[in-house]
């Protein structure tokens, strides 16, 4: 082989299949884009511990996804290729939040279209869903629960925790229930009328409470 013919290769011919020009436009735009996600990701975050390299990698996936829609579009032969290589990728990583898989998705939808040159609908669908996720997922509908470990030396000491529990709670509902001589332990779910957390103080010094203990609860429950 010599220098002609590598020259006259035809995989120096796909240099130009797609223009500079294109590449740093659907970049840049993937970029700007993908630091909305990120910021919207930011600012919605409700788990227990925010990872700043997932919205890295949020912006990262946007960019990437751009360049690999860049090349599928411009070789017919390259977008069937590229099929049977991404069929044998395994993600590992486990997803913690339901939300996060939305800010993946949306990620790799905004990089697909950039790349098929659809910029509009890239744009305004990113900022209309941006807005939607910052008013709904920021809005509390529901008052936070919590748990509520009260240990008593009987019934009548049960009975008068529970009712001091309902007048100072918006609602004061039962767990779970565990009974032995001398020894009654209940879980209570409850829900604060004001966020006072003082009624717990008043109720570890009624007469027959053992203990009472205040745990705040931040699973999953239905509002």
């Amino acid at each position: 082989m010599t220098f002609n013919d590598i020259f006259k290769s035809s995989f120096l011919e796909n240099v130009t299949s797609v223009s500079i020009l294109d590449m740093a436009i659907a970049l840049v735009l993937a970029f700007g884009l993908g630091m909305l996600i990120f910021l919207v990701y930011k600012k919605t975050f409700a788990g227990v511990m925010y990872s700043s390299s997932f919205g890295v990698t949020l912006v990262a996936l946007t960019m990437i996804t751009t360049l690999v829609i860049l090349a599928v579009t411009s070789n017919v032969v390259l977008s069937l290729g590229m099929v049977g290589a991404l069929s044998i990728v395994r993600f590992r990583t486990a997803i913690k939040e339901p939300l996060d898989i939305a800010f993946l998705f949306w990620s790799i939808a905004v990089g697909i279209v950039l790349a098929a040159g659809m910029i509009p609908l890239a744009v305004i669908g990113s900022v209309v869903i941006g807005v939607m996720l910052l008013v709904f997922v920021n809005r509390k509908t529901h008052v936070n629960p919590y748990i509520v470990v009260l240990q008593c030396d009987g019934y009548d000491s049960e009975t008068q925790a529970r009712t001091f529990l309902e007048s100072h709670a918006e609602r004061c509902a039962v767990k779970s229930k565990s009974a032995r001589k001398g020894l009654v332990e209940l879980n209570l779910e409850v829900r604060l009328k004001d966020g006072n957390t003082d009624f717990i103080n008043a109720l570890s010094e009624l007469d027959g409470v053992e203990s009472a203990v205040l745990v705040s609860y931040n699973g999953d429950y239905m509002g």
